[in-house]
């Protein structure tokens, strides 16, 4: 059974960091997603890793700021930088298969999400 809980969000000033994590079980093999959801807007595709950890692909909106990475049983997602249009749910997810994708429909399963706020 595929579980995948999500941790470390909180309120942060503009300007700061935050580092997500996501337990998941079930994940070998598979490429694993960071998206989000501000309110009154739909969910965006954040940040991607493949199965390896070896291949890595951002939302422009992110890139420089975002890290995505994978040690064993979590992935993570470093945030600097952060600005308060960053402020939404964090939803970590696994993908149908080994390769990177940016499109919700190739992701099969999905964490129950963790607020991020960042003050201005």
């Amino acid at each position: 059974q595929v579980q995948l809980v999500e941790s470390g969000g909180g309120l942060v000033q503009a300007g700061g960091s935050l580092r997500l994590s996501c337990a998941a079980s079930g994940h070998n093999g598979y490429a694993m997603g960071w998206f989000r959801q501000a309110p009154g807007k739909e969910q965006e595709f954040v940040a991607v890793i493949n199965w390896s950890g070896g291949s890595t692909y951002y939302a422009d909106s992110v890139k420089g700021r975002f890290t995505i990475s994978r040690d064993k049983g979590t992935v993570y997602l470093r945030m600097n930088s952060l600005k308060p249009e960053d402020t939404a749910v964090y939803y970590c997810a696994r993908a149908n298969g080994p390769n990177s994708t940016t499109r919700r429909p190739d992701y099969e399963y999905w964490g129950q999400g963790t607020q991020v706020t960042v003050s201005s």
